[in-house]
């Protein structure tokens, strides 16, 4: 069954109402190589990028806000 356009514009709802977005801008072949990375840890890259995140957050003085303000972190 085919992804209809209703079920597009109610994903992006959804994404709106729940996730931040935020862009990031890696040198040339960064990309590639963190990509690489993710895959060898069966991640995708999102998944990589904010675990990253998340573990150095635990590990700093913003980790009870993070807790606080955060269902994952």
């Amino acid at each position: 069954m085919p992804y209809t356009d209703a079920q597009k514009r109610a994903t992006a709802k959804y994404n709106a109402k729940a996730y931040d977005r935020i862009e990031i801008k890696v040198k040339k072949g960064q990309k590639e190589i963190i990509q690489k990375r993710a895959e060898l840890l069966n991640k995708s890259v999102n998944g990589y990028i904010t675990d990253l995140i998340e573990e150095d957050l635990a590990g700093s003085d913003l980790a009870e806000y993070a807790e606080a303000n955060s269902e994952s972190i």
